[in-house]
This record gives C-alpha cells, structure tokens and sequence, in this order.
C-alpha cells in the first residue's frame, strides 16, 4: 500500500491518492483522499480490500505515519494479517505498488493536459484501462485473474455474444444454470 500527491486539489478537495496492488494478479485498488489519516487508511483497506478480496496474508507499506501507527498495527493483527514496512535503503521491496504509481500518473498525465484539478474523475478510466490490459509478466489482464474472465469492453456491448446476452432475471438464470448442469449429468 502506498500514497501519492499531492496533486492539484480536485473536486471533494481531494490532493491525495491511496494504492495498493495485489501480487498475484497485479489488480490496482486506488482511491483519491482529502487528507491522509490512519482513518483514511483503514476505510480504503476495509471497503477496497477487505470488502472485495478478503484478508490479505501479507500487507507490504512504507514506514509513514499513517501505515505505522497502533490503530493499524492492532487492526492487521485482529484480522491475522502481517505488516512488513519498506526499507529507506532499499526501496525496491515495495516495486508492485511504485510501478502502479508510475502507470497511473502516466495514464493520467495522458489524459489531463491543463485540466490538472479533473485527476479524481480521470482516475477510473486510468484504473479501466489497467486492469484489462493483457500485462507481460502474467500473460494475462489482472481482470481475467481477479475474477476469472475477459472484461465485457464498451465496445463489446453493441455486439450480441453469449456475454451480452445472459439474462437479467435471476429466474432465468437458475432455469440457464439447470439447463447446463443438465447437460453435464448427460455427458
């Protein structure tokens, strides 16, 4: 986990960014913060990680205030997590979430030009655009590997595919999920 900015202030008076990134799948987990607070901190960790993902082994943080402070250190050991915090020599221990600063604050320097206080509103498409690009070291996005399929992209959703047409009806898609265990049972 790791903090960004500040940044220009933007709409919600936010100047701040939060990130964390999972190893495996390199998902990025980002949101904008008005200030930074071990408040702060535990809310994004709780609704952006906890919430999604559940309890983490490890969490990997610098040694900032915000990261170290009791509430925090208590708060990861109730939950069985282990906090390992960044050496100041050695800066590469905490490489996933400072190649997912760079990314963003690439995506979002691409994006902005003059209109540097919009950063909060650019963001999700920056995060979008991330996440479902097919990454080197994985041969995969960190889409498919989070939730085991291809995103369905805006452009895909004017073309009819089986993964634009599944039901709406929760109704139809018990009958759909019967049909094809049905089928199983057959072969």
């Amino acid at each position: 986990m790791d903090l960004l900015g500040p940044f220009p202030t933007a709409a919600g008076q936010n100047k701040y960014l939060i990130v964390d990134v999972d190893y495996f799948t390199k998902w990025i987990e980002a949101e904008p913060l008005a200030s930074i607070t071990t408040f702060n901190v535990l809310r994004f960790f709780k609704r952006n990680i906890l919430a999604r993902f559940g309890i983490p082994q490890v969490v990997i943080t610098d040694n900032g205030t915000q990261f170290t402070y009791k509430k925090v250190r208590e708060f990861m050991a109730k939950i069985d997590t282990t906090q390992h915090f960044t050496s100041v020599e050695h800066p590469q221990t905490n490489g996933q979430p400072e190649a997912a600063n760079r990314v963003i604050l690439r995506g979002l320097k691409r994006r902005l030009n003059e209109a540097k206080g919009k950063w909060t509103e650019e963001l999700h498409s920056v995060l979008w655009s991330y996440r479902t690009t097919p990454h080197s070291t994985t041969g995969e996005t960190p889409f498919r590997l989070t939730y085991g399929t291809e995103a369905v992209i805006p452009v895909e959703t004017g073309a009819s595919s089986f993964r634009t047409e599944i039901p709406l009806e929760g109704g139809d898609n018990q009958d759909m999920l019967r049909e094809e265990l049905d089928l199983l049972e057959e072969l």
